[in-house]
């Protein structure tokens, strides 16, 4: 079974230099992009196996895989090397991600067409063996279609005011935020750059 983290051979090339690394460090590889531009920017999103990480995490992460980078020296053009968490409507890119967000709202998208189409809108409903699960509204009824994994080409949570707040209420219980932080939150991602 394959994952979503990284999906080109070159993206898949650079998670198998940075994923170790990131690993080594306490934390998982959620996913790796290499994207183009006028400068390339390889994007790198990462958490701890709980969930979470600071932006000082996002910094020493950087640092890390930058130099095993330098030393590997898979890229051959000029690039941004950008770490970040995932955000809160995260890319679900592993198996398991189907089932900690189990009961929240997502986007699904296969590489073929499934029964006529191939983006699917509904609320999460765990896995059962290599199938994703998801609630959808179909002639008026709410139905459950399992999708199986290596099927899917992307999937992301969708932002809704529930995931906003178990987002809130997890960084509270985590001593992250108090009361008073509540009215100014940013629900932008902890982003640490560097340019290689």
């Amino acid at each position: 079974m394959s994952d979503l983290i990284a999906k080109t051979g070159i993206d898949k090339r650079l998670a198998e230099i940075a994923g170790p690394v990131i690993e080594g460090m306490g934390f998982e590889l959620v996913r790796l992009r290499l994207m183009s531009g006028k400068t390339r920017t390889l994007q790198i999103m990462a958490e701890r196996p709980e969930g979470g990480i600071e932006i000082e995490d996002c910094a020493r992460i950087s640092t890390a895989v930058s130099a095993s980078l330098d030393v590997e020296d898979p890229i051959s053009d000029a690039y941004t090397l950008e770490v970040s968490s995932p955000g809160i409507d995260r890319p679900l890119t592993r198996l398991k991600d189907f089932d900690v967000w189990d009961g929240y709202e997502a986007r699904l998208e296969t590489e073929e067409l499934i029964d006529g189409r191939r983006r699917f809108k509904g609320t999460l409903a765990g896995t059962e063996g290599d199938e994703v699960l998801i609630d959808i509204e179909q002639e008026g009824e709410t139905v459950t279609i399992g999708l199986k994994f290596d099927w899917l080409s992307d999937a992301k949570l969708v932002l809704t005011d529930d995931l906003i707040a178990e987002m809130l209420r997890a960084r509270k219980a985590d001593g992250i935020f108090n009361e008073a932080d509540f009215d100014e939150i940013d629900t932008g991602t902890d982003t640490a750059s560097q340019q290689e």
